[in-house]
């Protein structure tokens, strides 16, 4: 099939790294695949393997009459089976455009599982998204909270599918000597249990909660120590340290930042945490600390719940409390010598969330139109 993937941009971010996955493994598997972004590149463009790039350079709002004709005459060049958009901006343009190119089939990437603390000019990306879903040929949601949502908002049921996000096994996978000097720069020593979160400084990731959950802990069990990885807004980070210092954190917590080894990050760990209060579709989080057989304690969000498959723990979403006790839990099974777990932890991703597989999953959706 001859395919035009397209998305904003390829900034690291998980939508895009699952947008480079899925164009390299469908070019791999014989496609004609161009990738396609809204303005410039950025660093995942490397991970395109044989898939051709176009960047169309937007750089503002202005540019978005250009970007639009850029697009078209991409579909009219290229006169792709599918043009399948990626995130909102470019599903809204897609669906505009479609009518001009009926022998194109448009797919819509739908990844965030709610429009929860987005602002006014988002609101209306995703309203206008809902609106103008009836003009594509299927949808394709990352979750199952996902697909719930686009059908809350209007999407057309009979057309909407799901196809799991695919996690690298190759690069995410346990190899416990890449994260020992990590380990040592943090503090950890042997006897130590480190429980990290590994997300981006944003309300929705629950910074607070764990903040909180890890106090109460770190009070009754001294091996406990953590490690938060993620970078984000400064006056954010600046208050989140407040009150980490508050709560007597200091010795115990180190905010590592955005690190660029994520395998070397997970396999520092003993144990991952996801406190999101919302907003999660496919925590990818938690498959990749999986793949590296780093188990993992989630707050019952998006699909984290499927996603754990019963490997791990879930407590009740913004709940200071019942995170604490959840991390407590898989304290004890670690303490108990549990030496399957991480490998039952991997043994699920490879066989529901692999790469290969959404890969194929969705070239089989794409053959069906």
């Amino acid at each position: 099939m001859r395919l035009l993937l397209s998305i904003p941009s390829l900034a690291l971010g998980g939508a895009e790294r699952q947008f480079a996955a899925l164009a390299s493994g469908l070019a791999a598997r014989g496609h004609d695949v161009l990738a396609v972004t809204l303005g410039r590149g950025g660093p995942l463009a490397e991970s395109l393997g044989r898939a051709r790039l176009v960047e169309l350079g937007k750089a503002s709002r202005l540019d978005n009459p250009l970007v639009a004709l850029g697009l078209a005459r991409l579909l009219r060049r290229e006169a792709p089976a599918v043009h399948y958009a990626f995130l909102p901006s470019c599903c809204v343009l897609g669906a505009l455009l479609a009518p001009f190119f009926p022998a194109t089939r448009l797919v819509l990437g739908v990844r965030a599982s709610n429009v929860a603390g987005l602002g006014l000019a988002g609101r209306l990306l995703h309203w206008l998204e809902a609106r103008l879903s009836r003009r594509a040929a299927l949808v394709i949601a990352n979750s199952q909270v996902g697909l719930r949502h686009c059908l809350e908002r209007g999407f057309p049921a009979a057309r909407a599918q799901v196809v799991p996000n695919g996690i690298d096994a190759e690069r995410f996978r346990p190899e416990r000597a890449l994260g020992a000097e990590l380990r040592r720069a943090w503090g950890a020593g042997d006897e130590d249990r480190l429980i990290g979160l590994v997300a981006r400084l944003d309300p929705m990731k629950g910074h607070a909660i764990f903040l909180a959950a890890a106090a109460r802990l770190a009070r009754q069990r001294p091996e406990a120590r953590f490690v938060c990885v993620g970078g984000g807004p400064a006056d954010y980070a600046a208050f989140l340290r407040d009150q980490a210092r508050a709560l007597g954190l200091d010795t115990r917590l180190v905010w590592a930042g955005e690190r660029p080894n994520m395998p070397a990050v997970y396999n520092a760990l003993d144990f991952v945490c996801l406190s999101s209060t919302y907003g999660e579709g496919f925590p990818n989080v938690l498959g990749e600390a999986m793949a590296c057989g780093v188990p993992c304690v989630a707050t019952d969000v998006g699909d984290a719940t499927l996603v754990l498959g019963g490997t791990g723990v879930v407590v009740r979403p913004g709940d200071a409390m019942a995170l604490a006790e959840g991390l407590a839990e898989m304290l004890e099974r670690l303490g108990c010598g549990d030496v399957g777990l991480g490998m039952a932890c991997r043994a699920h991703v490879l066989a529901e969330f692999s790469t290969p597989r959404m890969v194929l999953a969705t070239e089989v959706l794409l053959r069906g139109l």
